[in-house]
């Protein structure tokens, strides 16, 4: 029987607050990487080739991350400073104004040059919005939990990758049944302008919900920092340094398989877009619901185990999944995908709850925000950017591009277990935590 204690109803209220908020974000920004593959390089860069136009497509695409981290420093401050809730009201509205305004965007056929630039300054609020959205909803639920349950709410805030995602490809779906005169035409604006609906919805629920109660406790024991960034870096900055590097899968797997490879097995494989969309479609709910059944085995065994044993069993699939896309059989680019998706995903579900504690509550907000966005600018926004120069670079061989993939994994192994190391069983780094007791 749930508890039914006011403590407990605020928990329930603020996770699920958390995830809605979030899977609308997630949708936000993620049929911008869907149309970045599908259609973007063809109305905003029709002067370049096909291969060099996805190019800038992806570089637009890019644009989102390296906003992150200026939306992770602004938000995270305020949020810090003054509270989680209304910045998190304000992100999203900020995400869906931005959406919104793509959907209506004119191409380079109406107004030349101006529409790539109009596209990437809308690229960059998309990418502020997000980079204060994540942590604050991480935080929203997490602070709002009790600590023997805080894996489980964080897990509810990653969800909303998956749902989002499932979300944009089933637009995507629908829209892409269009001949492809109408869907180039109008059909990929379709997917920008439901954002407005979706973002009532997201605000309606944030609304109800008030500050976390890790947060207005620590509020009351002692004053805000001054500048988080400032003591966060110069208690702490070991920390921010593995978070980036522990974060590195978490942002570009998502990017590496939902832009990148569909652009290229809808290219240079000759797979049709909406046999890739229906697997995408696929491997989504198989992320969905596999992401709680990796935290209810974290709750039992351990989150570093959970995480460093998935991180590696995405190791030794990493060669087979390349071999089984270039088969270019739809049911077995499916099972690839899957392999990839049962592996990351038991990571990403416990990645938000691993970050946060691992900052002191003080400057959380700001820790956890700058070392995923900075990870994002850094990492994951550029993923299909790299893996497609390689492709070229390599002379259409996938070599170069499973290289990559495979540094990215020991990269986030690394630095999952070095910040587990440093931070201990309960994850909350006692150094720090002595450090800024005199900020």
């Amino acid at each position: 029987m749930p508890d039914s204690t006011p403590a407990a109803r605020h928990s329930r209220r603020a996770t699920i607050a958390s995830f809605i908020g979030t899977a609308v974000e997630w949708y936000d920004f993620f049929i911008f990487g869907t149309a970045s593959a599908l259609v973007f390089g063809t109305l905003f860069f029709p002067e370049s080739g096909s291969g060099t136009g996805t190019l800038a497509a992806f570089a637009t695409f890019w644009v989102g991350f390296l906003a992150r981290p200026l939306g992770g420093i602004v938000f995270g401050h305020v949020g810090d400073r003054i509270g989680r809730k209304n910045v998190l009201v304000i992100t999203l509205i900020l995400m869906g104004s931005a959406t919104t305004l793509i959907g209506v965007l004119p191409t380079y056929a109406s107004i030349g040059y101006a529409a790539p630039l109009l596209l990437v300054l809308l690229r960059a609020l998309q990418g502020i919005a997000v980079g204060g959205e994540w942590g604050g909803a991480v935080l929203m639920a997490t602070e709002s939990t009790a600590q023997g349950r805080r894996g489980m709410a964080g897990m509810w805030v990653q969800q909303g990758s998956p749902a989002g995602a499932i979300l944009a490809t089933l637009v995507f779906l629908v829209v892409g049944r269009l001949p492809d005169g109408a869907f180039l035409e109008w059909g990929w604006r379709v997917p920008f302008l439901l954002s407005v609906l979706l973002v009532v919805i997201g605000l309606v629920i944030r609304l109800t919900v008030h500050e976390p109660a890790e947060f207005r406790a620590a509020r009351e024991a002692e004053p805000a920092v001054r500048v988080p960034l400032v003591t966060l870096f110069r208690t702490a900055w070991p920390l921010v340094v593995l978070g980036i590097g522990a974060s590195a899968l978490g942002i570009s797997a998502a990017y590496f398989t939902n832009t990148f490879v569909v652009s290229w097995a809808t290219t240079d494989l000759g797979i049709a877009r909406q046999t890739m969309l229906d697997i995408l479609l696929v491997i989504f709910i198989l992320q969905f619901f596999w992401q709680p059944v990796a935290a209810l085995v974290a709750r039992r065994v351990g989150a570093v185990r959970v995480m460093a044993g998935a991180l590696a069993g995405n190791i030794l699939v990493a060669v087979p999944m390349f071999l089984l896309i270039t088969s270019r059989d739809a049911l077995l680019v499916g099972v690839a995908l899957a392999l990839s998706v049962v592996t990351g995903a038991s990571y990403y579900a416990l990645l938000a709850n691993f970050l946060a504690q691992a900052f002191p509550v003080r400057v959380r907000y700001t820790g956890i925000s700058v070392s995923y966005q900075l990870c994002s600018t850094i990492i994951g926004g550029s993923t299909p950017l790299v893996a497609q120069w390689l492709l070229i670079s390599g002379g259409g061989s996938h070599w170069p591009v499973v290289g990559y993939y495979i540094a990215l994994l020991v990269l986030t192994l690394g630095c999952v277990l070095a910040l587990a190391r440093r931070t201990g069983d309960d994850q909350h780094p006692a150094v720090a935590q002595a450090a800024l007791t005199n900020p």
